[in-house]
């Protein structure tokens, strides 16, 4: 049928072509998704119906073929009943060739609607192949739908953030963090220079306060008046005479 030559319209040529002329290629499979739910739809509705034919067919050819075994009964009683006597030989005769007309015309439609039945069961067995084709690639298109949206919108996320990379320092961002980076670093460097000065005082400061503390000299003179309280005399001045 008409309908399952656009199977595999989404891989044609033209499909491709576009995708290369940088459309969208997310929504051209929609599209092509769209159009071939369509025609899975259109494909059901004529297996059914074909379905539906080949078993009305099937049913007449039942009726026809009992109807033709019907009149061959009816020929044979004809005959019976004209043997014993009970209906005119000619007239039974004719009554015998009427029904076997149509016991041979009811055969014969018989045949043909065999023919039918056969023909339709086919048909309708490679639309229902057809129909289960179509409906397992839809669903694998349609997953490869998903993964291609996914795929799009990480490459579209992933293209953003390198265009902000490459775009960074157009307007002195780096430029600036590093002039920013150097000033700390000065600053730093300056308050540490500023603490060592600062310890460098204090040391200086308590070796003075320590020199000046020095009490030694105050406590000779102590011990001295006490000696000359106490009459001791001085060594010192003694080794000098």
């Amino acid at each position: 049928m008409n309908i399952f030559k656009r199977l595999f319209r989404i891989g044609q040529a033209e499909i491709h072509a576009a995708v290369d002329k940088m459309e969208d290629p997310v929504k051209m499979t929609e599209q092509g998704l769209r159009e071939l739910r369509n025609d899975l739809t259109e494909a059901t509705e004529a297996y059914a119906k074909v379905k539906a034919l080949a078993i009305r067919t099937e049913n007449d050819q039942a009726h026809c073929q009992q109807e033709s075994m019907n009149y061959a009964e009816k020929a044979i009683l004809i005959m019976q009943k004209a043997q014993s006597g009970q209906v005119d030989l000619v007239k039974a005769e004719d009554l015998a060739r009427e029904a076997l007309s149509l016991r041979r015309k009811y055969f014969a439609e018989a045949e043909e609607l065999g023919g039918q039945v056969v023909a339709l069961q086919q048909s309708s067995k490679e639309m229902l192949r057809n129909t289960e084709i179509l409906k397992s690639n839809m669903e694998k298109w349609e997953k490869e739908l998903r993964t291609l949206k996914a795929r799009v919108k990480v490459s579209k996320a992933t293209e953003q953030v390198n265009k902000q990379l490459a775009q960074l320092d157009n307007n002195g961002t780096i430029a600036m963090l590093e002039r920013m980076k150097a000033k700390v670093e000065d600053q730093e460097a300056l308050s540490k220079a500023y603490g060592e000065i600062a310890r460098d005082k204090n040391s200086l400061k308590d070796e003075l306060n320590s020199l000046l503390k020095d009490d030694s000299l105050s406590i000779e003179k102590d011990l001295k008046a006490i000696k000359e309280k106490l009459g001791i005399q001085d060594n010192t001045e003694g080794n000098n005479h």
